[in-house]
C-alpha cells in the first residue's frame, strides 16, 4: 500500500486552514522564536550555532508572517468565526500569544539583525517594539474585559491558559531591557520607563492568577490529560519577570548615567537583580510542579495537540531569565543551569516542531474549535480542550 503524502487530506475543503486558524498558531513563533534567542545566547561555543540560530530566526519571521496573513484572511472572510474566537473563554486566551511571537522578533532584530542590516536593524526593532507594546496592553486589557463580560468560567476549568493575555506586557518589557542597550539614552530613557509600565502592568496581576491557580489545583485536582502541559505556562510571567527586572535595571544605569536620576538607576539595577532572584525562585517551584504533572498525565494519557507549544517559550523566557542572572553574577550555577536549560528545550521544540508539521500538512490541526455556546452559558469541557488543542486524530 503506497504511503499518501499529499497535504491536508484530513479536511474536507482547503479553505477550512483559513476557517479554522485561531490564535493558537501564534504559540509557534513563540517557541521557534525563543529557541533561536537562547541558541544565539548558549553559554558554550558550539561551532555554526550562531548560523543556526540566525537561520531558526529568520524561518520564524516567514512563519509569523504567513500566520498573519492567515489571521487576517479569515477575519476578512468569515467574521462570524472571529468574533466566535473572541467569545471563545479558551480560545480568546491565544490572543496574547500574537504580541509574545512578535517579541521575539522584535528580540532578533537586536540578536542578529544587525549583521543583515546594519544599524537600519536597530531602528526596525525600535519601531516594532512600540506595536508589541501596543498589542501588548490591548491584549492584557481585551481579552479579561471579554472574561468578565462576555464569557463564562468556573474554578474548575481554570488552567494557567488565563495567563497568556496578561503576559505579553511583561514580555514586552523585557525586550524593551533588551532594546534600550542599543538606543541613544533619551530613547533608551523613555523605552526602559515604558517598560517598567508594562513591567507593573503584568506581573501584579499574573501573581494573582498564580495563586488563584494553586487554590484550584488544591480544589479540584489536575486537569484533564489533553490539557496537562499547560502547567508549564507557569513559567512564562516569572521567567520575563524576572528576565526584565535585571536587564532593565542594568540598561537604566546606561540611559540615566550623567542624570540627576543616576543614583535611582544603580539603585534599580540592585533591585532589579534581588527581585529577578526572588521571582526565579519562584519559577523554579512552578518548573518543578510542572514536570511532575506532567509526569502524572504520561503515566494515564498525554496525546498530543497543540498544547504542547507550552513546553517551549514558557521553558524559553525562563532560561533567558537564568542566563540574564548568569551575566549580571558571574555565578557558575547560573551558567551551567542555563546551558541545560537550552539543550532540553531544543529537544523539546524538536518533538513539538516535528508533530505539529505532521499536523499541519495532513491537516488534523486544523479543527473547528468555537462551537455554539450552550444556552447554560459555558461550552462542554471535551469543546473547550478541542479549542485549545486542535485536536490530533
Amino acid at each position: 500500500m503506497s504511503l499518501d503524502l499529499r497535504p491536508l487530506t484530513r479536511l474536507a475543503h482547503r479553505r477550512d486552514v483559513i476557517r479554522n486558524f485561531t490564535p493558537n498558531w501564534f504559540t509557534v513563533n513563540m517557541g521557534t522564536g525563543i529557541l533561536a534567542l537562547m541558541l544565539g545566547q548558549f553559554p558554550h561555543h558550539v561551532p555554526g550555532l550562531s548560523a543556526v540560530a540566525r537561520d531558526l530566526w529568520l524561518a520564524n519571521i516567514a512563519l509569523f508572517s504567513l500566520f498573519t496573513a492567515l489571521f487576517t484572511a479569515r477575519a476578512l472572510r468569515f467574521p462570524r468565526e472571529s468574533l466566535a474566537t473572541l467569545r471563545h473563554p479558551i480560545q480568546s486566551m491565544f490572543v496574547g500569544a500574537i504580541p509574545m511571537g512578535l517579541a521575539t522578533i522584535v528580540n532578533g532584530f537586536v540578536a542578529f539583525g544587525q549583521p543583515l542590516l546594519g544599524e537600519r536593524a536597530i531602528a526596525v526593532a525600535h519601531a516594532l517594539w512600540w506595536v508589541d507594546a501596543a498589542l501588548a496592553v490591548l491584549s492584557g486589557w481585551l481579552v479579561p474585559y471579554l472574561m468578565f463580560t462576555d464569557q463564562r468560567h468556573g474554578m474548575d476549568q481554570m488552567t494557567a491558559v488565563w495567563l497568556l493575555p496578561i503576559v505579553p506586557a511583561e514580555v514586552a518589557a523585557a525586550s524593551g531591557g533588551i532594546l534600550a542597550p542599543h538606543l541613544p539614552a533619551a530613547a533608551a530613557q523613555v523605552v526602559i520607563a515604558t517598560s517598567g509600565v508594562l513591567w507593573a502592568f503584568s506581573v501584579p496581576l499574573a501573581l494573582a492568577v498564580l495563586s488563584v491557580l494553586f487554590l484550584r489545583l488544591a480544589l479540584h485536582r489536575l486537569p484533564p490529560g489533553d490539557l496537562g502541559v499547560t502547567g508549564w505556562l507557569t513559567l512564562g510571567p516569572l521567567g520575563t519577570g524576572a528576565q526584565a527586572m535585571v536587564l532593565l535595571g542594568a540598561a537604566s544605569v546606561r540611559a540615566f548615567a550623567g542624570t540627576p536620576l543616576a543614583p535611582a538607576a544603580q539603585v534599580a539595577q540592585s533591585i532589579g537583580l534581588v527581585v529577578g532572584l526572588v521571582l526565579w525562585g519562584y519559577g523554579a517551584w512552578w518548573w518543578v510542579i510542572a514536570i511532575l504533572t506532567t509526569l502524572h498525565h504520561v503515566k494515564r494519557t498525554l496525546p498530543f495537540n497543540m498544547g504542547w507549544w507550552a513546553f517551549t517559550f514558557p521553558l524559553g523566557v525562563f532560561t533567558a531569565a537564568t542566563l540574564a542572572i548568569a551575566h549580571a553574577t558571574g555565578a557558575a550555577f547560573f551558567t551551567l543551569a542555563g546551558g541545560a536549560f537550552v539543550v532540553l528545550l531544543a529537544g523539546l521544540w524538536s518533538v513539538v516542531a516535528a508533530r505539529t508539521a505532521h499536523g499541519a500538512w495532513h491537516g488534523y490541526l486544523f479543527r473547528d474549535a468555537a462551537p455554539a455556546r450552550p444556552a447554560g452559558g459555558r461550552p462542554p469541557l471535551d469543546a473547550t480542550v478541542l479549542a485549545l488543542v486542535g485536536a490530533d486524530a
